[in-house]
């Protein structure tokens, strides 16, 4: 595990505690999610805050400014520090940190579901309810249309992968044949 992934657990872990206290997981998660996508979306945004010739008092200033009133003080303060201590480069490892430790706790977690075509309502339905029931957590669904994938699905909950694809089961049907002979 690198350094700065470390370091981004860090934040995410004393954010974590801050809005756990105050109630406010979900929405401290969400805030998260649209200030990356900010971030991401925003080369010039990006620029600013890594620029050694713009003080660290005037980011702050100017952030704070932009998003005063849209995000909570918790998430605000954190950006603040990431500013301060140079590390606005782990704004992306300290969104998806907090997103785990705070699905974690909540008993949430996603399954990424690799399918040929993307999911019908009811077929998400079902996968949240089958592995919803295997998990013993609340599921969310995330589809990835991929084309490899030519029937059936793969589907990702953290480390554990459930593969109910056609390639799969070929792939165990060779190895069994492999087995008896």
């Amino acid at each position: 595990m690198s350094r700065d992934v470390k370091v981004a657990k860090r934040y995410a872990r004393a954010l974590f505690e801050v809005t756990f206290a105050e109630g406010k997981v979900a929405e401290t998660q969400a805030e998260l999610k649209a200030l990356a996508e900010v971030f991401a979306s925003n080369a010039d945004l990006r620029e600013f805050v890594s620029s050694p010739g713009v003080s660290t008092e005037d980011k702050k200033k100017a952030l704070n400014s932009v998003f005063e009133g849209r995000i909570s003080v918790p998430v605000i303060r954190t950006v603040d520090l990431l500013i301060e201590r140079g590390r606005t480069g782990l704004f992306s490892e300290l969104r998806e940190s907090y997103e785990r430790i705070s699905n974690d706790a909540l008993g949430v977690a996603e399954a990424v579901v690799y399918s040929a075509f993307p999911l019908t309502a009811a077929e998400e339905a079902a996968a949240v309810e089958r592995f919803g029931v295997l998990t013993g957590k609340k599921i969310t669904v995330r589809n990835v249309v991929d084309k490899s994938v030519l029937g059936g699905a793969r589907v990702v909950i953290g480390n554990t992968l459930y593969d109910g694809s056609l390639a799969g089961s070929l792939a165990r049907l060779e190895k069994s044949f492999e087995r008896q002979a």
